[in-house]
């Protein structure tokens, strides 16, 4: 078992000796590791040091950022198989997915912004204006646990580029993938104060991040409730605030697509990661006279994802990542039939053959769901997939629009610019057309409550940078 019983503050790791959380493996339900349960005093340390090392990072040169972001990227890619197994032991993503995603991914974004800062015009001229971009200082970072690493390198990397400086409350259900990068991060040239982490629950380091002075923007990716938390302590100090929060994406298979493809790529998307996933694709929208066939077509797909030991390199769906999260999916599973759902596929008991102490789901698929029911509006985050059937592209397009969420979203066409005109009628922040391949260089974020602000490339960085103009 880990002892993870410290937190990183300007530069060095402090021991901490109070209280700890146990930390879950998700294939078996056993402690693997320890982490602190920090208090407010910790974090008030982090700021402190943030704020203390942010004027000389906000002055340093863009070479110096680029170095460290150099070193940062080299630390990634020799620690992936760590990375890869650390993950999918405590997230339940299978070992090869997570050597792709949850490891491959975090490089990938590294190397982006590297190929992206030299050329980013920090400096423009307008008319007789000079405009500049400066960091907006200390930014609290906090993060999820479904893709723990992955959304950790979507914040810290492009505010290090920008020159602010970082306090990181990785989540405390999948946390050492951060220690990882922490001690990555140790051994780079990065000048100590400028990242710091601080493990703890919300209701604590993360309260006293959100409220603390001397913390000018908080970016944060987690439910739609936090966020509105978030957004309300954010609003007494005019804090900026990034928020990527839930979702409910719809997937919309148009009448003269290939519903066989269109089904398997829907169901594929959404039951990567188990269903844990803010974009993935839970509501499959089919013409009413193809319903059943896509009922059909979608309980063949789900009948190959057997759950199973997310280390085992021929799994393909994992278990969740904790006790409450299992117990969430299957209490909204036992809802969907109460509601009058048909159950097509899977249900609320535990799969077979796995092992008993983890936290398994079978993957399920309901059919006849009505748009406005909870499993259709409200975010499962679980392997559990709504097929919900329309008369017209109109319906169509008004039920995909239909909940409170805006992250993500698919059409399905035959007609290449059919698909792009429907695509660019939802309300949402990215549309996967025919299958499009995601693109680590476009913008991220969602409309609605999905969020506020965008991730990746350009629109990433300049989420950390305040715009000043020097009137010449």
């Amino acid at each position: 078992m880990n002892d993870l019983s410290k937190n990183y503050i300007n530069g060095e790791w402090v021991a901490w000796s109070g209280e700890t959380i146990d930390v879950h493996e998700s294939g078996t339900g056993e402690v693997i590791a320890r982490v602190p349960a920090s208090g407010r005093e910790e974090m008030e340390q982090a700021v402190a040091a943030a704020d203390a090392a942010f004027e000389s990072w906000s002055e340093s040169t863009l070479e110096q950022r680029i170095k460290v972001l150099e070193q940062l990227h080299a630390g990634l890619k020799e620690r992936a198989p760590e990375i890869a197994e650390t993950v999918c032991r405590e997230v339940g993503m299978p070992i090869k997915l997570a050597t792709a995603i949850q490891a491959g991914m975090p490089a990938t974004v590294t190397k982006t912004y590297l190929k992206m800062l030299p050329d980013f015009p920090f400096t423009e001229q307008s008319g007789n204006s000079e405009v500049q971009y400066a960091p907006v200082g200390v930014v609290g970072c906090i993060t999820p646990w479904n893709y723990p690493l992955h959304q950790v390198i979507l914040k810290i990397v492009p505010a290090i580029a920008a020159g602010c400086t970082v306090v990181l409350k990785p989540s405390e259900i999948a946390p050492q993938s951060a220690y990882i990068l922490a001690d990555i991060l140790d051994g780079t040239d990065l000048p100590k104060g400028v990242f710091n982490l601080v493990c703890g629950l919300g209701h604590t380091v993360g309260d006293t991040l959100i409220k603390h002075p001397d913390v000018r923007m908080v970016s944060f990716t987690g439910s739609t409730r936090t966020g509105h938390l978030i957004a309300h302590a954010a609003a007494d100090d005019f804090k900026r605030i990034a928020l990527e929060m839930g979702g409910k994406s719809a997937s919309v298979v148009l009448p003269d697509a290939d519903l066989a493809a269109a089904v398997k790529g829907t169901v594929n998307n959404c039951l990567l990661n188990s269903g844990q996933t803010c974009t993935a694709l839970t509501r499959l929208l089919v013409p009413a006279d193809k319903h059943d066939e896509a009922c059909e077509l979608a309980a063949a797909a789900v009948a190959k994802m057997t759950p199973g030991n997310p280390l085992d390199e021929t799994t393909r769906l994992g278990p969740l990542a904790s006790g409450q999260q299992r117990d969430r999916v299957i209490d909204y599973i036992k809802l969907g039939i109460e509601e009058g759902a048909t159950l097509v596929a899977g249900g609320p008991e535990a799969p077979e053959g796995c092992n008993p102490g983890g936290f398994f789901v079978r993957p399920t698929v309901f059919g006849n769901v009505k748009p406005d029911s909870r499993i259709a509006q409200e975010e499962i985050f679980g392997p559990v997939l709504s097929i919900i059937s329309y008369t017209d592209e109109a319906e169509a397009i008004r039920i995909a629009n239909g909940t409170p969420y805006g992250l993500s979203g698919a059409v399905w066409s035959g007609d290449a610019d059919r698909a792009k005109r429907v695509a660019g009628k939802l309300r949402t922040g990215q549309v996967f057309v025919n299958g499009g391949a995601f693109n680590p260089v476009a913008p991220f974020g969602g409309f609605g409550h999905s969020g506020i602000g965008r991730e990746f490339g350009k629109w990433g960085l300049e989420e950390f940078l305040e715009v000043r103009s020097l009137q010449l």
